[in-house]
Parts: structure tokens; C-alpha cells; sequence
């Protein structure tokens, strides 16, 4: 697991820019021996953080661009007017393999588009996903699509629930991930019908996972599978959703602890045990985010993450390079082409007869 991998980064993107990224490389390079970065953006900004971090900087090249995306701009005009900047480089990298993977904190749709534009998507596949990585009772469980598709059809839940599986056998080491479809209920006549007939593939195809069926929103933080597929609109209403829950959880147990005396010495007493709390919740632990589907390795970390949160990223991403998740893809991918090839079959027999 020490083989050589460049890692392209946008130095520029996210609410930060080099004070996050630079320190969050310095991290990421101790953490993971054999691993270089192109590190792309203001070479003046750059080149001061690295001062400041030796582990980071002997492991760095600097790519000057005085372009950046905004995190408030739109994905057509970051189009219109990217090439060239932090972002559209660091992808261009990737397509140049200079890299084998690269990361960017900044603008999602943005970061969206310039890959389609730039990569392409992989072939078979339809539409990318983007993955959410969810802290749960048994570890993390891979949640997707969570927003790069508003809907989503039958077709395009099954490649995801492919991608989902082998990303979470990549990175988080699962053997034979287990994949499960959101829904409102587990009887197989609940939900609409893109739901119903993606499950129907599922269970018969027989991929390289196990198809544990429907899942329920409670299901997520449980970790009952591995993995969770749904389509970009409910997946992204359910990640906002428990973000605000944890902040929510986080904040009234701040308040509770520091109500008075009394409270705030049992707070001293519980340090320990709170300040692993905090760490299990801190979305940062579980940074990073790919878009699954491209021809490239893209990873999105969270606008505003810390350096142990873009060092996360920036360790998906390496696992990821690491591993041959897209030959897994194909592989399933190949497989579900057999299954529904020997599933029309006989009805075209059955045709060319009568």
C-alpha cells in the first residue's frame, strides 16, 4: 500500500484556500508514505504556508495560476471562464496523467461540471454521484447519490449501488460490501417504481455484493449495510438534515455543560469521553467525498473543512488510486449487461417463433 501516487490539489478552493490545504497536505504526508502533490493555485500563498510546514513542502511542487473559482459561482460560467484557474488545472492534471487522483475543497457544481467537461464519464455509465461518507453505530457507511442528480432512474440506482460497493470495499476495507436501496419502507410493494425496479435488478444480477434489500432513513445511522443508494435529492435533504442534527445535539450539550458549577465540573470529569464524542461526530473525520463515474479520480472535501479534515480527503483519494476500484466497476458492470442480455433472450426467441 506504499506505491507511488501523485495527488493533484486545487490549493485555492474552499473557504480557506492554502492556510487549510498546505497544513492538510503537510498531514496527509506523514500519514502516507510514497505519496507526491501538485499544488495548484497562487505560488506566492502557496510557497508562504509551505515555509511553515517542511513535511508538506519536500513533497510539493507548486503550480503558479493567479485564476480562482468562486465558491458562489455558477457552474456554466465557471465553464465560461475556468480554464486556467486553480480548479480546471488541477482536473486537467488528472487527463494529463501527471496524477492519479486529484482533490478540490471548492465550488460543487463547479467542480461537477469542469470534470464532466474535462474527464468524461466512464463508459457504460450514465450520470456521476457524488458519495457522502456517514459516521454510523457499526463505522461508516457510504451513502449516494447526495446531490449531483435531482432524479434518478432505475438504471442509473443500480450503477450507483456498482460504484457505492466498490468504493466502500476501496476505502474502507469491506470484503463484500452490503448495499441496501432508501426507501419508505422494506415490503417489497413500497415506493415509486424507479425504486421497485432497481430492486428487482439488484436481486437478481448477482454482483460483487450483497443485495440486503430496502433500508429505511433509521438505517443509516445504524449501519444495517454498507452501503446506501438514492437518488441526489433525497440523499442530499438527508445529509443536511442530520448535519443539522449534529450541530443541534452539539450546541444544547455545550449549553447543558455549562449551565452552572455543578454542571460544568461534571463536564471536567466527562473531558475525556466528551472529547471522544465530539471526535466520532466531527464530519471532518470522514472527510471527502468522490465523483463517482468519471474517468479520473475527483474528490470533493467540504468547503469549510480544517487540515484534519482535508488531510481525510486527501487519504480517501490515495486509497482510491491505490485500489482498482474502476476495474470492479467494470467488472459489475459487465456482469448486469450478461444478466439482462440472458433475461431478453427468450422473449426475442420467443418473437423471431411466432
Amino acid at each position: 500500500m506504499s506505491q507511488s501516487v501523485v495527488i493533484s490539489v486545487d490549493a485555492m478552493g474552499g473557504d480557506h484556500g492554502p492556510s487549510i490545504v498546505v497544513p492538510g497536505v503537510a498531514q496527509a504526508a506523514q500519514a502516507l508514505p510514497g505519496v507526491r502533490f501538485l499544488l495548484h493555485g497562487d505560488g506566492a500563498k502557496i510557497e508562504a504556508e509551505l515555509a511553515k510546514h517542511p513535511a508538506a513542502r519536500s513533497v510539493s511542487e507548486v503550480r503558479h495560476t493567479d485564476k480562482a473559482i468562486g465558491m458562489d459561482e455558477k457552474p456554466a460560467q465557471a465553464m465560461r471562464r475556468g480554464k486556467g484557474s486553480s480548479m480546471w488545472n488541477t482536473i486537467e492534471s488528472l487527463r494529463e496523467n501527471e496524477a492519479q487522483a486529484c482533490v478540490s475543497a471548492g465550488n460543487t457544481g463547479a467542480l461537477m461540471a469542469i470534470s464532466k467537461l474535462i474527464l468524461r464519464m466512464g463508459a457504460d455509465l450514465e450520470r456521476p454521484a457524488i458519495v457522502a461518507n456517514w459516521p454510523t453505530l457499526k463505522g461508516v457507511t457510504a451513502v449516494l447519490d447526495v446531490g449531483a442528480n435531482v432524479e434518478s432512474d432505475a438504471a442509473q440506482l443500480v450503477e450507483f449501488a456498482i460504484m457505492g460497493a466498490a468504493f466502500h470495499h476501496a476505502v474502507h476495507g469491506s470484503k463484500r460490501p452490503t448495499v441496501g436501496l432508501l426507501n419508505v419502507g422494506s415490503e417489497d410493494q413500497k415506493g415509486h417504481e424507479e425504486v421497485r425496479e432497481a430492486h428487482a435488478i439488484l436481486r437478481e444480477a448477482k454482483l460483487d455484493f450483497d443485495y440486503h434489500g430496502f433500508v429505511e432513513g433509521t438505517d443509516i445511522a445504524y449501519g444495517t449495510v454498507d452501503v446506501v443508494v438514492t437518488d441526489g435529492f433525497t440523499g442530499n435533504v438527508a445529509l443536511k438534515t442530520a448535519e443539522g442534527l449534529a450541530r443541534f445535539f452539539s450546541n444544547e450539550i455545550k449549553t447543558t455543560l455549562t449551565s452552572g458549577p455543578m454542571a460544568m465540573l461534571g463536564a471536567l470529569i466527562a473531558s475525556g469521553a466528551l472529547k471522544k464524542m465530539r471526535a466520532r461526530l466531527d464530519p471532518g473525520r470522514v472527510n471527502g467525498g468522490p465523483l463517482l463515474g468519471l474517468n479520473g479520480i475527483v474528490v470533493k472535501s467540504h468547503g469549510g473543512a480544517d487540515a484534519n479534515g482535508f488531510a481525510s480527503a486527501l487519504r480517501v483519494a490515495t486509497n482510491l488510486a491505490r485500489s482498482d476500484f474502476r476495474a470492479e466497476i467494470d467488472r459489475n458492470l459487465k456482469r448486469l449487461t450478461a444478466v439482462a442480455a440472458k433475461s431478453e433472450a427468450p422473449e426475442q426467441g420467443q418473437g423471431a417463433a411466432e
